[in-house]
């Protein structure tokens, strides 16, 4: 059964399959314009990309928080599966805390206006289209993400008997220094992606433990 709205679109009834696939094309159309736009991706616009009205994309999606939703989910999804080979690569371990690294700034570097519409939703947001709260919707994106994290080193690090609680301070922890350093590193450019993933393989592999606090200069 179809039904025809009164803006002269139309929209598959009881069809789950259908939906799916049209919830994928929207999406596909919303990713076309956030790459083009970033943040100032417009709701006019990802459904004008889309070829239908704003009210057919309100009703798959809700409101803008609900795109952001889905488009975050998109591609954490993603990144999460390049994360996981990485991990997984036949390599030196510190090899793959490198690899592991590189490739979430890779993934920053590749899509940054996505990036930014995800991270940074309200800048240059047109006026009255910024109902996305950065707060709101970047602190829950990072804490899913950090649990993702953890359930990979869980799948790959025997901690013991409290090896659970270890496992949410290393993922959550690693999570937090991909996405600050990334995000600065990301704005300013001050080094190589190389560079970067270097110094943060040095941190998490203990360097700060043995630096040499004899030389004169202020300590920790």
């Amino acid at each position: 059964m179809r039904h025809r709205n009164s803006t002269g679109g139309e929209r598959a009834l009881g069809n789950p399959e259908r939906s799916h696939d049209r919830r994928r094309e929207l999406l596909e159309a919303a990713e076309r314009v956030v790459l083009r736009d970033g943040p100032g991706a417009s709701m006019n616009a990802i459904a004008a990309e889309a070829g239908i009205t704003k009210p057919i994309l309100y009703r798959h999606f809700g409101d803008k928080s609900g795109l952001y939703a889905a488009l975050a989910k998109r591609h954490t999804d993603g990144l999460l599966e390049a994360l996981r080979a990485a991990l997984d690569a036949p390599a030196e371990r510190r090899q793959r805390v490198e690899a592991t690294l590189d490739t979430y700034l890779a993934a920053i570097e590749a899509r940054p206006q996505v990036y930014r519409f995800l991270m940074h939703p309200s800048e240059g947001s047109p006026q009255g289209d910024t109902d996305v709260d950065v707060g709101r919707q970047v602190a829950p994106l990072l804490r899913s993400l950090g649990e993702d994290m953890t359930k990979v080193i869980e799948e790959r690090i025997d901690f013991g008997p409290e090896g659970g609680r270890l496992a949410r301070v290393w993922g959550h922890g690693i999570v937090g220094l991909m996405h600050a350093a990334g995000d600065w590193w990301l704005n300013e450019r001050p080094c190589s992606r190389g560079e970067l993933v270097s110094g943060l393989t040095d941190l998490l592999w203990g360097r700060l433990a043995v630096v040499d606090n004899s030389a004169e200069g202020p300590e920790f």
